[in-house]
Formats: C-alpha cells, structure tokens, sequence
C-alpha cells in the first residue's frame, strides 16, 4: 500500500463568487488527510505543476486555459489522474446589453475534456436533488436532499454519467438561452456526473455556489446579500470528501 505523499492542486479564482470563502472550505476538506499536499492557483498557468499533480480539484468563474495549459490538463488526465471540477469551472460568461448573460462557445476543447458548458440557471430557489446511480459509492447511501443552490443548465459534449439529477422546465431570466428544455431534451439536469477523457475521469459536480457581499464589482458596488448555497448542508461536505478520497484514491 503506498504511504508516500499525494499532490493535489487546487485552482480557485474568478468572477462573481466569493473565491476566498470555496478556497478557505476546499483547503479545510483537503487538509483532513494527511497524505494529500495542496498547491494552490488563481488559475492554469502553472501548467507543469497541474500536469504532475495526483489530483486536481477546480472552483472557478471565467478562468479559460490557453492552449499550452489546456495541453498540460491533456497530459494531467492522459496519466490516468482523476479531477474534481465544481461549479462554475465550465462557465464563461458575457454581458450583451438588452440580451442577457451569454456563454460565447470560445473554449471547445476544454469543455469537451470537462464533458459540459454552462449555459444558464434559473433564479436561485430551492430544488430537488434526486439520486441518479444508486449503487455508484459516490452517492451509495444517500437520500434526495433539497438544494438552495443555482440550478446549472448545460449543453454536454460526449458521454456523461449522471450521478446525481434534479429536473427543470421552465425559463432562465436574464440569460440568452433561457427557455428549458431545449428542443429534444428531457428536463433531467445533471447535477453530478463523471466523464472520461483521454485516459483519465473528471467527476463535476454544479453544486457550491458562493458569494460575498463585494463579488458583483464593478457591475454593482455591494450585494444585497451573502449566498452560501448548498456550502450549508452536511450532504454537499459528503459529497465533497467522497469526491476527494475517490480523486486521491484514499479507497483504492
């Protein structure tokens, strides 16, 4: 059994959330086991560590990879490593006065390797969680819970296999693609799901949204509230240390 140390590196930074409160969470969950040392990003410039790394984990708004660091993420997940990508990781975003927020197509390549893209959410309000995979040990034990989380609705690139799922119809106010479900889809919406490529596994999972009071500048000076999301329920900590020790193969 190997006992040596395991390098995570963790990438946290962005728009529109509260990037010091995901990080601080992310570092506590990483920090309860011993083996695991975590280097830290705001991004994926530091490619050469993201690609040595034993395990990623992602929070982020609007960070892209250019191309060389896309190629690092290539080389990450051709080692057979495994990455836990959380919420916004696959949303790029844009403001088109009179449209609405818009989520240009500008990065194929890294949302095909992420397995999806963000398009849109509805307003944020309670949902159900339900159970997708039963028997995966991911989810193995437990129950439908209630989120008060944004909903991700996402286009899919490649095949996806849901964990977990709540269902949506309806409209999303304030984004250019607004109206779900789209044409020829069911209104199941992944909520967590695992993806292959090139080798290796990303386990995304939409849930974790966060934002202080300060996280909307310049678009608005101070935020009328402070939102945790699903940060507040014991079931989004499991999920988190399942995801962890199944990335770092602690249960292997």
């Amino acid at each position: 059994m190997t006992t040596g140390p395991i390098n995570a590196y963790l990438v946290c930074g962005g728009l529109y959330h509260d990037m010091d409160y995901a990080r601080l969470e992310l570092l506590k969950l990483l920090g309860e086991h011993e083996r695991i040392r975590t280097r830290i990003g705001e991004d994926y410039r530091d490619g050469e560590a993201i690609a040595a790394a034993d395990v990623l984990v992602t929070y982020t708004c609007n960070v892209l990879p250019g191309p060389n660091e896309i190629d690092a993420l290539e080389r990450f997940l051709a080692a057979g490593r495994r990455w836990v990508a959380l919420h916004g990781t696959n949303s790029v975003l844009t403001y088109l006065k009179g449209r609405g927020w818009d989520a240009p197509r500008e990065a194929p390549r890294f949302m095909r390797m992420l397995g999806s893209q963000f398009l849109a959410h509805p307003p944020i309000a309670p949902y159900r969680v339900e159970i997708s995979d039963p028997r995966h040990p991911l989810v193995a034990g437990l129950e439908p819970f209630e989120a008060d989380d944004e909903l991700y609705l996402c286009e899919y690139h490649g095949e996806v296999e849901p964990l977990l799922h709540a269902r949506f119809c309806g409209e999303a106010p304030g984004f250019v693609e607004k109206r779900w479900p789209r044409p020829g889809e069911d209104d199941r919406q992944p909520v967590m799901y695992l993806h292959r490529h090139a080798g290796g596994e990303v386990l995304y999972c939409t849930l974790g949204h966060c934002r202080g009071r300060f996280d909307m500048r310049p678009m608005i000076a101070e935020y009328p509230t402070v939102e945790r999301g699903s940060w507040k329920l014991p079931v989004y900590h499991e999920l988190l240390r399942r995801s962890l020790r199944w990335a770092a193969r602690l249960d292997a």
